[in-house]
């Protein structure tokens, strides 16, 4: 391994102080990408000039963030940022939480707040990133491709391009190796940037749930703080007013997602009541975009700011999807199968904690604590 000095220097030479490497408490080096504070009004209209919630930790605010420049790897029970490398999956909610704070203080999975801030700040500078969401390329730019590293089994004809057959079964690209599309695939449009955050693995993030159909978070970017507890019953987990206020799960007239169909199916839509009521067997979607709050319900910032709300009608047609029945945990971005529906903006709330496939990981943060 080279010198980390060296190293660090060459990192951040070549990108103009962009990107960094971070050692973890046993002295590993991770690439990450430095995001400054920025403020809700410069990423939502008409918003208070207030740090993003990502910036406060433990009330204190902080003037930069870290996060993985690629979906990370895991060695040794650890998480770790390095290009060209096949992207760990099949990792389930607790094994990624705990992989992150297994590095040490300030090391975390990222949380929904950090991704959303970064989503915002990409919709702001007009550029939606790319990616691995249609069998190794863009859905639309299918040119854009990919370093393959793992192949998807079908026993069906898709009728892709990519597929091949082999016997009795077909086999089109999945996973591709982290940071090894073009510039576009980055948040920033440039390989500087944040790689991946449209589709090849669906990436966990903390700090978020939907339990019973009430949306629950931690304040701002508490789940930054080492072995946060994230567990079914924790008492950290906070519902939303529609002022924005946080109070105890169960609290009367909390914001939370329900279905426009009796099953739990069609689009969600912001309530304060769960009318109808899915199952396993069910579940919601929709574009982000087009979501839609019941009649007299007000929809607090805080849902804007957290990426659980659009700001507008334009966020790339990203996708939503979510079941209003037990706890579910969430995944930020796409996968290498959700063509079309991937992006920075895509949220799945549908899937329990012990989710574990194939096109499922994740990515680690830091802030300085």
């Amino acid at each position: 391994m080279p010198n980390f000095d060296d190293l660090k220097l060459s990192v951040e030479a070549m990108s103009g102080g962009k990107n960094t490497v971070l050692l973890d408490d046993l002295g590993m080096p991770s690439i990450m990408v430095r995001i400054p504070k920025f403020f809700l009004d410069d990423v939502i209209t008409g918003a208070p000039h207030t740090p993003h919630p990502a910036f406060i930790v433990n009330g204190v605010e902080k003037d930069e963030i870290y996060v993985s420049k690629f979906q990370n790897i895991v060695m040794n029970g650890r998480a770790y940022s390095y290009p060209c490398k096949d992207p760990a999956a099949y990792v389930n909610f607790d094994q990624a939480l705990s992989y992150c704070y297994a590095k040490g203080n300030g090391w975390h999975l990222m949380s929904n707040a950090e991704w959303s801030a970064v989503a915002l700040w990409c919709k702001k500078n007009n550029f939606m990133p790319r990616g691995n969401n249609y069998a190794g390329c863009d859905a639309g730019a299918t040119y854009e491709v990919g370093k393959k590293t793992y192949d998807w089994i079908l026993t069906y004809n898709w009728n892709n391009r990519a597929y091949k057959q082999e016997g009795a079964n077909y086999y089109h690209t999945g996973r591709v190796a982290s940071g090894t599309g073009p510039a576009g695939w980055a948040h920033d449009n440039t390989n500087d940037g944040i790689f991946d955050l449209n589709g090849n693995v669906w990436e966990w993030v903390s700090g978020l749930r939907l339990n019973e159909g009430e949306i629950q978070i931690m304040p701002n970017n508490d789940a930054a703080v080492l072995n946060k507890n994230h567990t079914a019953g924790s008492p950290d987990w906070k519902a939303i007013l529609q002022d924005g206020s946080l109070m105890a799960p169960g609290t009367a007239n909390t914001l939370k997602y329900d279905a426009t169909n009796a099953d739990g199916s069609g689009a969600a839509k912001l309530n304060t009541t769960v009318v109808n009521r899915g199952t396993d067997a069910t579940y919601m979607y929709n574009n982000y975009e087009a979501m839609t709050a019941q009649g007299g319900v007000t929809v607090p910032t805080l849902l804007k700011a957290l990426g659980l709300y659009p700001v507008d009608a334009s966020h790339g047609g990203d996708g939503f999807w979510a079941r209003n029945n037990g706890e579910r945990l969430p995944l930020r971005g796409g996968s290498f199968l959700s063509g079309v529906s991937a992006g920075v903006f895509a949220l799945a709330l549908n899937y329990p904690r012990a989710l574990s496939n194939d096109n499922v990981g994740f990515r680690a943060a830091f802030v300085s604590l």
